[in-house]
């Protein structure tokens, strides 16, 4: 372990025992080792109040207390979160909530601002895995990583993540595992329905004319007890129809040498106004039945729709990459910041995306428990996603390629990165002067040569099978608790059908005024363009207005990939529980041996057959030992140390068997870019050790520090490649050799880092503050990661190297108000870039305020049962902003969400 690693954990361990040592201190909960992990954070919110004589309490202080109960209780370095009360997370999405925890960070997905992907100590979704009630799930797009806005936040009733492994987990992951839990109705032990409704605001504006800037959401639940409390009935629904709205300006790039006499220069831009659309429907239901005390049958079912329209329009403008002139202009520090752009050729955009997703999983647990101190259970879930993507574009200028008039426009360069226009000549919302055409001859690939729109459709099937069954055994030793035995076998097969057709105008026309009747009223251009050309770009196209000729390239059908996993594990635990004069020594020490079996299907490209399908694959073992230790003082100090090895499976669609090459303008050459179905997993050798101070459950604060030995990462790595024997894919590319980019494993480095969290309620210093207090923590991670050979270190996707998130609340008497933020710095962030392909660009840090304020009915109340809120999202409408390489003044995108307002109710009854 390095010296900056043992430095951190000395600093940290200092600062915590210090803090420690001055804090009142609250006797040890009894029976720490206690009962099984599930069972402790059921009863955990109220035990510990009543065992105190003290007034329980509900809302969010009970939630916090609940997660505060599973960390302390739990063997595993482990966060959570849990609803107020049924149908009442404590934020609007999951992954907000999630995003609240020590180590966590959160993704706003480029184009919408939606909060769907996660980081864990600094680490993407590439890196972490996702279960529900502990079985893995399909995901909605074309890697592994979970789309957390698919999981209404009103059927979850809490999320736990694992931060270190143990051997019975399913789909552990190299950062961390995030299991969502929903209701078990006999754990919960009353009837209950609630119901709630929420209205939406957005305050952007309507951007589009056919758009929306009020929504709702609607949710409902029901728990009963039957049979004398031997069967439990869960179900919960949750419906949503959400507007968003979002500003976006996209640079094509900076060529330029950053000189003032070659500064960089914008490449090109659009500038769009997106609003979007989201639908979606959850359903979930569990039931369990209990005949006998020694059996349990428990089934769950999940069920999302998710329906996501977008409707993007604006201008683009070719500029020093599409040959206009310079003139007059203005350098700072290398880079143009103003002047006057001649002859350019601007093109009108208005497109429709479409996406739906339908997510299934089932899911069946038989569990006894005997009295003779033996049990056992048996798991089997299917998890199932369709996913159907489609991309229309149309394209509309002042005539076909040269014909048309171009623009002269005058700009700035702002200092928040964005460029506007001053001043421009054409009016781009005159529907006599804007035409529907290739105004750049952007269509030379087209059949026909004309390329008036482009339509793009994507099917995604990914579907999972699971199997686990366990043996355990009570032993009551002096050190062993228990002992136990499993197995577990998951078959997965994700594939990707690409469709994708070129649109001309009917009648061989080479351009077409759109017709009155599709005309909507023209969007306001926010970088100073003025009015644009709107209309029914959906409509034009389904009434015949296009030919639809389908793109049958190679390259087009290389995308396509089918990966089957087989993957059975095999694993053997033992449970610590052994006494000492100051405390409870409690843990867990273990080893997963796992077979993986992987193929994939693909196409490839060769002169003498043009494509053929190809298979590849690879089989191997892991063996993957875990160690988890939790000593428990008396005062309620408790210290962890672990070590495991630990893995993470590749990227889905780096595994595919499949190429697709083009012309590289730029440098003239031919580069491609293919998959690697041999890939094997990301592999670490773990250590944590924590240092953590307990108040009963009602609050914490540790330290935890993190050490990972990265012995195998997967780099996308650029070779030379020579290109004979292929067909060309441009005429100008007259040298076949080029360059291939490909993944690969190689030596990982390493990566570490601490992490400081906590929830402190103020009534534990001052009890004059009764109500007030604080939750939340901070994380600072540095990898050093190079895949060798001399090559350059590596920028891990997604990574942050800060990340830090706070909650200040009050609540009592039934008022209740918080307000929240979370921080991380600077990342590497997916975007869709041409042909729906992933692109990666370096995001600038971000900062995200949130508020809230409710109150609930009192017992007594007239209106006892129902509860009341207003929240309010991204306070300071925080853009997201992405650049080019180190220099942050070189702005790739700029997205403006605006602030989101929600005002709801609830009742339970």
């Amino acid at each position: 372990m390095n010296k900056d690693f043992r430095r951190l954990a000395l600093m940290g361990g200092a600062a915590m025992i210090a803090i420690a040592a001055g804090a009142p201190a609250y006797a040890q909960s009894a029976n720490p080792a206690g009962s099984d992990e599930a069972q402790r954070a059921d009863a955990a919110a109220t035990s510990a109040e009543e065992a105190n004589n003290e007034i329980v309490v509900t809302g969010f202080r009970a939630a916090l207390e609940s997660a505060v109960a599973t960390k302390k209780e739990t063997d595993q370095v482990v966060e959570s979160v849990s609803a107020e009360d049924i149908g009442k997370l404590p934020d609007q999405s999951i992954a907000e909530s999630i995003a609240r925890l020590p180590g966590v960070a959160a993704q706003r997905i480029p184009g919408s601002g939606r909060t769907s992907y996660l980081s864990i100590r600094g680490l993407g979704p590439d890196f972490s895995t996702t279960t529900l009630n502990g079985r893995l799930q399909t995901s909605t797009n074309d890697v592994r990583g979970v789309e957390f806005d698919q999981f209404p936040s009103e059927i979850v009733s809490g999320v736990d993540i694992y931060k270190t492994m143990n051997a019975s987990l399913v789909g552990q992951g190299l950062v961390g595992s995030i299991n969502i839990k929903t209701v078990r109705p006999l754990d919960y032990g009353k009837d209950v329905i609630a119901v709630g409704v929420k209205g939406i605001h957005t305050d952007a504006g309507k951007l589009n004319p056919d758009s929306n800037t009020f929504g709702y959401r609607v949710n409902g639940a029901y728990i009963g007890q039957f049979a004398d409390d031997t069967l439990g009935v869960a179900v919960s629904a949750s419906y949503a129809d959400e507007p968003y709205q979002l500003k976006e300006e996209r640079s094509w790039g900076w060529p330029g040498a950053g000189t003032a006499t070659d500064p960089y220069a914008i490449g090109g831009l659009a500038t769009w106004n997106n609003s979007t659309t989201v639908k979606r429907l959850g359903l979930t239901g569990t039931l369990q039945y209990k005949p006998a005390p020694q059996w349990t049958a428990t089934i769950d079912a999940f069920y999302s729709n998710f329906k996501d329209d977008q409707t993007r329009r604006g201008v683009e403008l070719p500029l020093v990459w599409g040959g206009a002139s310079l003139i007059n202009p203005t350098v700072e520090d290398g880079i143009l910041t103003g002047g006057t752009f001649s002859n350019v050729p601007a093109v009108v955009n208005n497109h429709a995306y479409e996406r739906r997703s339908d997510l299934y999983s089932l899911g069946g647990n038989l569990r006894w428990d005997g009295d003779n101190g033996w049990s056992a259970f048996v798991d089997v879930a299917w998890s199932k996603t369709d996913r159907l993507e489609s991309i229309l574009e149309t394209n509309a200028g002042t005539g076909p390629g040269s014909e048309g008039a171009n623009d002269t426009v005058d700009f700035v360069l702002r200092d928040d990165g964005r460029m506007f226009i001053t001043s421009n000549a054409i009016d781009y919302s005159d529907p006599s002067q804007i035409v529907i055409t290739d105004p750049n001859g952007w269509g030379g690939g087209a059949p026909n040569g004309r390329q008036h729109g482009y339509y793009n459709n994507r099917t995604v099937d990914d579907e999972i099978t699971q199997f686990s069954a366990e043996v355990e055994r009570e032993l009551g030793g002096d050190v062993l608790r228990k002992v136990r035995v499993g197995a577990n076998y998951v078959a997965r097969t994700k594939s990707l059908t690409p469709d994708e057709y070129y649109l001309e105008l009917s009648g061989g026309r080479t351009q077409a005024a759109v017709p009155s009747e599709y005309l909507l009223d023209p969007i306001t251009n926010w970088v100073g363009l003025g009015p644009v050309l709107a209309y029914d770009v959906q409509a034009l196209f389904d009434d015949g207005f296009f030919n639809a000729l389908p793109n049958s390239t190679d390259g087009v059908r290389a995308k396509a990939f089918e990966l089957d996993e087989k993957i059975a594990g095999f694993y053997a635990m033992a449970d610590i529980n052994h006494e000492f004069d100051d405390g409870v020594l409690t843990g867990n020490i273990g080893i997963l041996a796992q077979h993986t079996d992987q193929q994939s299907n693909g196409f490839r490209v060769t002169a003498a057959t043009g494509i053929e399908p190809i298979s590849d694959g690879d089989k191997f073992w892991d063996v993957l030992p875990s160690l988890n230790l939790g000593m428990r003082f008396n005062g309620d100090y408790v210290v962890r140390f672990a070590v495991a090895r630990q893995l993470m499976r590749p990227r889905m669609d780096d595994m595919a068997a499949n190429f697709s090459y083009g012309f590289d303008q730029t440098r003239g050459i031919i580069s491609g870019s293919s998959g690697n179905p041999r890939l094997r997993p990301y592999r670490a050798t773990a250590v944590d050790f924590t240092l953590e101070k307990y108040w009963g459950t009602r609050g914490y604060i540790a330290a935890q520090f993190f050490f990972k030995e990265l012995d195998s990462m997967i780099y996308r790595q650029t070779v030379d490649y020579d290109w004979d024997g292929f067909p060309l894919p441009d005429p100008r590319a007259t040298n076949t050799l080029g360059e291939i980019t490909t993944p690969i494993n190689a030596k990982g480095g390493e990566l570490y880092g601490v992490e400081v969290g906590g929830t402190l309620p103020f009534e534990t210093v001052v009890s004059a503050l009764e109500g007030f207090g604080l939750t939340g923590g901070a994380s600072y991670t540095v990898p050093k990661v190079s895949p060798g050979n001399g090559a350059p270190d590596e920028d891990i996707p997604g990574y942050s190297r800060w990340v830090a998130n706070g909650t200040a609340y009050f609540e009592k008497s039934g008022f209740s108000a918080r307000g929240s933020m979370r921080y991380r710095s600077s990342y590497q962030g997916d975007f869709t870039g041409l042909g729906s392909d992933r692109t990666r660009r370096r995001i600038k840090p971000e900062t995200v305020w949130d508020a809230q304020v409710g109150y609930d009915f009192q017992q007594g109340s007239a209106l006892q049962g129902l509860s009341v809120f207003l929240q309010a999202l991204n306070l300071t409408d925080e853009p997201l902003i992405s650049h080019e390489g180190v220099n942050e003044a070189l702005t790739l995108n700029y997205e403006e969400y605006g602030r989101r307002f929600m005002l709801g109710a609830s009742y339970k009854f």
